[in-house]
């Protein structure tokens, strides 16, 4: 039969000020000198509102209470529901989320058997995994049980299901609670079950465990156990598998009636069978042939106790957000486990990877002759991820270009990024041809069905001295991902970079008001974070990052040029999770994950976006040519240069944008829109690459590049 808590027993009473008869009792609480009043409701209120994110209006204005606790002779003051859940389990966000515990708020768990039952109880409402727990115990607290019980000496002689309501009433007076003082019996068995979705069933009979399992199976309800050795866990999902056997069929054929009437002796072989006394611990195993002899009863340790209730309260979280969790058996043992204690696995250093930086780029030496200077020059060229999208091909006379759709990525939408990286190669190349007088003209090939593009340099007689002038700062020119700081930029420089970009056949917008920076640090920031959370450019971005040791190291990004610190490299590297990313995607979270790019652009002098006209793959080439040229004269006037373009740069349509991001598609629609508008972009024009211009020193590490393979 269920207790009811008319007098305050095991739960608290609250008490409401505006409610009149609330209001008398409360008065005369106070005028008793024997009740203890506590307000902390200010202070919490406080810590309320100072939550992140914020509560919603409703909770924060919920009115508060006060909880009586008459064992205790206290009354405290205390949030409403809503508040107190929000503040006490706020801490527990984002392991479990708001939403997930507003699920678990609602399960209603049964525990029979209230000294491992105490510690498992407790943890289940500790971690706000239910609203409702019955416990159910026919015995009173003895002072041996305060081996594993986390009771105290002033509970000794009360009723353990009393003892545990208590403490659970003390850690929130707003779980609802049922005390069975008779335990769990035939009669009451059908009461201890109804209503409930989960049962935990620590009693010491074993009559009574198969009898409770049966009566479980009957109305569907999952059981688990935890005992007290080695970790055991039992997991039973009759609400999966009604016909499933009871204890796993380990105790054969029999039932509860027939365990009931066997003495203790014979019911041995049954308790070894579930246990597998081939694992239990020897120590275990010795105790029990030592029962009644020198042993009074079973012996347990708090520890295994507490262990058992952290595996319970995961099995409880697991069935309450219809997680995966099988029946069956396991073991947690941490015996074994610190038996097998061993030396961690090597990890990168982050601290000595700061502090050692990586060799400087390196390609085939200096050349001799024109064809290999001038080849070489075009591998040279920045190209997303460091991908080197092309087939560089020196002959007798040329120097081929062909884009390489082997090289292609998510982000390289229709090839448009590996064009650009063609054409800034071509720029390069004529660099090189103008500085050897080799300069000749560019033939473009777009119909060869295996390659989308193809570039020839002829090799002629030529010249221009001002492509030739800029052979040792193209030579020179680095990603320079420095923070740096920004520093206006002068009318001269401005009006130089406006005129390279539009000998390339480009436009340069130059941004470089505050204000318009900062809107680009919004866009960028929110692109970045869902760059981060879509799992395929995730995997793209992280397979694009060389680690020391990582292969192909002539390709991709060395963690050194990101120039970070020790800090924010382990940072990076705990980034690299893709279950990490999966779980800020499934909260709509991960803000923070833009923040590396919203910082650099802040610093940012100017923020530089080149745009052609067209759509197509030369226009993109072209646009290519003029990125070089504008990077390598910044670069040469001083400035430090860095790519930063984000995700959406060189989707044009609709169906682009859908394919690159569907969880985030309207979102990536609304930035791309946003972006252009913001650099001015006309509907017939492609943005081909942004860069950030800033004042600092020069790059820490070059991209290495592919050898040259000459024919």
């Amino acid at each position: 039969m269920i207790a009811t808590d008319e007098a305050g027993v095991f739960s608290a009473q609250l008490l409401n000020p505006a409610d009149a008869d609330d209001s008398v009792l409360l008065d005369r609480l106070r005028q008793d000198s024997r009740i203890e009043f506590t307000d902390h409701r200010a202070e919490l209120l406080k810590c309320l509102r100072l939550l992140c994110p914020s509560p919603d209006a409703d909770i924060l204005s919920e009115p508060t209470s006060w909880a009586y606790y008459p064992w205790r002779r206290a009354v405290v003051g205390v949030l409403g529901p809503r508040a107190y859940r929000a503040l006490r389990l706020d801490r527990n966000r984002h392991l479990i989320t708001v939403a997930e515990q507003d699920r678990l708020n609602g399960l209603r768990i049964g525990v029979a058997g209230l000294s491992v039952g105490h510690v498992i109880a407790h943890t289940l409402a500790a971690q706000g995994l239910c609203g409702t727990v019955r416990l159910a115990d026919f015995d009173d607290l003895e002072l041996t049980n305060l081996n594993r019980v986390p009771a105290t000496a002033l509970d000794i002689g009360v009723n353990k299901a009393v003892v545990a309501a208590r403490r659970i009433a003390e850690l929130d007076p707003y779980i609802h609670l049922d005390v069975m003082t008779a335990g769990v019996t035939p009669e009451s068995l059908s009461d201890f079950l109804e209503d409930i979705d989960i049962v935990v069933e620590e009693c010491d009979s074993l009559d009574m465990k198969v009898m409770i399992r049966e009566a479980a199976r009957e109305r569907r309800l999952p059981v688990l156990m935890a005992t007290s050795d080695r970790g055991l866990v039992d997991v039973e999902r009759y609400d999966l598998e009604p016909d499933r056997p009871i204890l796993h069929g380990l105790l054969g054929q029999v039932d509860a009636s027939l365990l009931a009437s066997l003495p203790s002796r014979d019911k041995l072989p049954y308790m070894l069978s579930h246990i597998n006394a081939a694992q239990t611990s020897p120590r275990l195993i010795a105790s029990l042939v030592e029962v009644t002899n020198t042993l009074s009863t079973w012996p347990q340790l708090a520890a295994e106790v507490t262990l058992g209730a952290a595996a319970v309260a995961e099995a409880v979280r697991r069935i309450g957000l219809q997680q995966p969790l099988r029946s069956g058996q396991t073991r947690i043992d941490i015996s074994q486990a610190l038996d097998d204690v061993a030396e961690p696995p090597a990890r990168i250093d982050v601290q000595r990877l700061h502090e050692e930086p990586a060799d400087d780029e390196q390609l085939d030496g200096t050349p001799t002759e024109p064809v290999a200077a001038v080849a070489q020059a075009a591998m040279r060229a920045p190209s997303g991820g460091n991908a080197q999208p092309w087939h560089v091909e020196a002959q007798a006379n040329s120097v081929v270009i062909r884009l390489a759709p082997e090289c292609t990525s998510m982000m390289d939408v229709g090839f448009r990024g590996s064009a650009v990286a063609i054409g800034a190669a071509l720029f390069n190349a004529r660099v090189a041809a103008a500085a050897w007088n080799v300069l000749g003209p560019t033939v473009w090939k777009t119909d060869d069905v295996t390659c989308p593009l193809e570039v020839a340099l002829r090799l002629d007689h030529g010249g221009d001295a001002e492509l030739a002038d800029l052979y040792q700062p193209m030579l020179r020119r680095e990603t320079n991902r420095h923070l740096g700081v920004s520093e206006p930029i002068g009318a001269e420089t401005v009006a130089l970079l406006h005129d390279v970009a539009r000998r390339e056949g480009a436009r340069l917008c130059l941004l470089q008001a505050r204000e318009d920076i900062e809107k680009v640090a919004s866009i960028f920031a929110a692109a970045d974070r869902i760059r981060y959370l879509t799992p395929h450019l995730h995997k793209e971005m992280i397979s694009e990052l060389r680690w020391p040791g990582d292969e192909p190291a002539d390709t991709g990004i060395d963690v050194r040029s990101l120039e970070l610190d020790p800090a924010e490299l382990a940072v990076l590297d705990v980034l690299r999770r893709a279950d990490v990313m999966a779980e800020l995607a499934q909260w709509n979270a991960g803000e923070a994950l833009g923040d590396e790019v919203r910082k650099r652009i802040r610093a940012s002098s100017a923020v530089a976006v080149i745009t052609v006209h067209g759509h197509e793959l030369i226009d993109f080439a072209c646009g290519g040519s003029a990125v070089e040229a504008v990077w390598v004269v910044a670069q040469r006037l001083g400035l430090a240069v860095q790519p930063i373009s984000p995700v959406f740069l060189h989707a044009v349509y609709r169906d682009e944008i859908v394919e690159l991001s569907p969880s985030f598609a309207t979102e990536l629609q609304n930035l791309h829109a946003d972006f252009r508008q913001l650099a001015g972009t006309r509907n017939d024009e492609s943005q081909v690459l942004v860069l950030r211009f800033a004042h600092a020193r020069g790059a820490s590490v070059r991209s290495k590049r592919r050898g040259l393979i000459l024919k």
